[in-house]
């Protein structure tokens, strides 16, 4: 972190925003990653103590807001975006006061409709990450714009293709609607178990039909790694991270021209938060481009911050601008909600295609 210049996070805006500010944030984020110098930083520009609950997961997160909710105290979570409506429907969270957390500051690819309910703001971008195309460069070359989900599914690819059942399905429903094969628009199988099924039933005839295409069916970053480095394939849609490991292998990494697979983390504001003020002062420190480009490294995933994947380690900041050059961060398709039945079901349809 010292190597992005940790050390001179703040503008003069947030420092005269929080001279007369004190106090604590307590925050309820996710566990394994090491924020203690950013958290300082954070400290010495506010005179804000942050104190860290670690949580290993979602559900944790979620239960521990519900105690908090109870009065035991607690300001901010960390969720992904597809989450959100759980926070809601449990009536955990507040709005973010637009006009004082600094919005001007963002990629505006990554201030989705999906953080608004009832017209107010109940979810700040933090970090994100993406599935998309890793091509071996010899042999599987793909070029923006021209890359196309619809080569996971190519005959002169057979046996070569690395995927995950889940997406693999998923890219077969986007590209079935992209040629205006389906009876409905994709995203309804996310809201309504009848049409999930429809949709997902035709999805699943036509990806076993083309099941011969694939090479490697992954579950971990490690199946994935193994299906490019030893069991011959050529094409996948994978993690970003996994492609970024595989560049040594002459891997590339890039977008779809229907828009990378999205997860996007971020920020809610708890509805019994003692320190609202505080936190706002958090999401104004967070989004400055060096403590944007800071924490994602700290968390290796993205930043969401303008300006925060040129202060990334160069390597990562090439990775990036070549994985998602012009307007692929406007297109990237972000995991809508996915309710307990459509989970179910989802493992249902990618048991069903890798014993097809």
């Amino acid at each position: 972190m010292a190597a992005l210049g940790l050390g001179a996070l703040a503008s003069p805006a947030i420092v005269s925003q929080a001279l007369s500010s004190s106090g604590e944030l307590n925050y309820l984020g996710w566990s394994g990653y090491d924020f203690g110098a950013l958290f300082r930083t954070f400290t010495e520009k506010t005179g804000i103590t942050v104190n860290f609950s670690e949580q290993p997961d979602q559900e944790a997160m979620l239960a521990q807001a519900r105690i908090a909710a109870q009065g035991v105290g607690a300001d901010i979570v960390e969720p992904s975006i597809d989450r959100l409506p759980e926070w809601l429907q449990a009536d955990l969270l507040q709005p973010w006061n637009d006009g004082n957390v600094s919005l001007d500051l963002y990629d505006k690819a990554f201030l989705t409709g999906s953080a608004m309910h009832k017209g107010r703001r109940y979810f700040l971008p933090v970090v994100w990450g993406a599935e998309a195309l890793a091509y071996a460069r010899p042999a599987a070359p793909q070029t923006y714009g021209t890359a196309s989900l619809t080569a996971l599914f190519d005959e002169k690819y057979r046996g070569k293709v690395a995927i995950r059942p889940s997406s693999g399905l998923a890219a077969m429903g986007r590209v079935l609607e992209a040629e205006g094969k389906l009876p409905r628009p994709w995203l309804d199988g996310y809201k309504d178990e009848a049409a999930m099924r429809q949709l997902w039933d035709l999805a699943l005839a036509e990806a076993t039909r083309r099941k011969a295409v694939i090479g490697q069916f992954w579950s971990s970053e490690n199946d994935a790694l193994a299906a490019f480095r030893s069991k011959g394939c050529t094409l996948g849609l994978t993690w970003d991270t996994t492609a970024q490991v595989l560049t040594a292998d002459d891997v590339g990494f890039v977008a779809p021209r229907e828009g990378a697979f999205g997860w996007l983390q971020g920020y809610g504001l708890l509805k019994n938060a003692r320190n609202a003020e505080q936190a706002h002062e958090w999401a104004r420190f967070i989004v400055t481009p060096e403590a944007s480009a800071a924490y994602a490294t700290a968390f290796s995933a993205n930043p969401a911050a303008r300006g925060a994947i040129d202060r990334l380690d160069a390597r990562l900041r090439d990775f990036l601008r070549a994985a998602y050059p012009d307007d692929a961060l406007s297109k990237v398709w972000w995991s809508p909600a996915q309710p307990p039945w459509f989970v179910t079901l989802r493992s249902e349809y990618a048991q069903k295609w890798q014993a097809a």
